[in-house]
């Protein structure tokens, strides 16, 4: 089956170029298209996609908030986030508002598709240049939180070391082979720390360990 994506970007020829490359895709297919935050709302309910491709600067309700609330509505919503500017300051707050993702809009082709369905299997798309806003933004912050930092207990060391690799940025494939265990271990210890932790997907994993402090700059 295909992957279903809704694309919501304010610039019609946004819309018109990535439904292009994406319906050139043989697994993927663009159901719908949205022109804001609010018709973005509208068209999740309708159509259900598997992915909604979302850009965060847009008049009315901006992409922030249309992702805050479609996750909210939708546990399992798959929403990545689209932006011009790899420092955008709205990334941190998209990926703790329940994004699952980020991507630049000048993305080749493959790595628009390869993003979709990173997202629609799962995992969480965080390139290098989210990283790096990740830690510059926790950095700036300074002390991590407390409520977080002792939830950290509830993991065994492997599932630690797991989450740290997860907030790194590294597929199942990559840990499994840095760990030197099966990718299905790696499955199973990211199922466990999301279960314990009471979390959603990988991203908000990888907030959570930036957040308790077991990612710091040079880390």
């Amino acid at each position: 089956m295909s992957i279903r994506v809704l694309i919501v970007d304010d610039q019609m020829m946004v819309r018109e170029g990535f439904s292009v490359l994406l319906n050139a895709m043989p697994d993927i297919e663009v159901v719908g298209e949205a022109v804001d935050g609010h018709q973005a709302l509208e068209k999740v309910a309708e159509l259900r996609p598997d992915v909604v491709l979302m850009d965060i600067r847009m008049p009315g309700l901006n992409g922030l908030d249309a992702t805050r609330e479609i996750v909210a509505a939708d546990a399992d919503a798959k929403v990545l986030v689209l932006t011009t500017f790899d420092l955008d300051e709205y990334v941190y707050q998209a990926l703790r508002a329940g994004a699952s993702g980020f991507l630049l809009k000048d993305a080749s082709a493959r790595q628009l598709a390869d993003g979709v369905r990173v997202v629609a299997a799962g995992e969480a798309l965080l390139a290098p240049t989210v990283t790096k806003r990740l830690i510059h933004e926790f950095s700036r912050l300074g002390t991590p939180r407390q409520p977080t930092q002792e939830r950290i207990g509830e993991l065994t060391e492997r599932e630690t070391e797991v989450l740290v690799l997860v907030a790194q940025g590294r597929s199942n494939a990559e840990i499994a082979s840095y760990l030197v265990v099966a990718e299905s271990t790696v499955k199973t210890h990211v199922s466990r720390i999301l279960v314990k932790l009471g979390l959603r997907d990988r991203t908000q994993a990888a907030v959570f360990a930036y957040e308790a402090g077991l990612i710091t700059p040079g880390g």
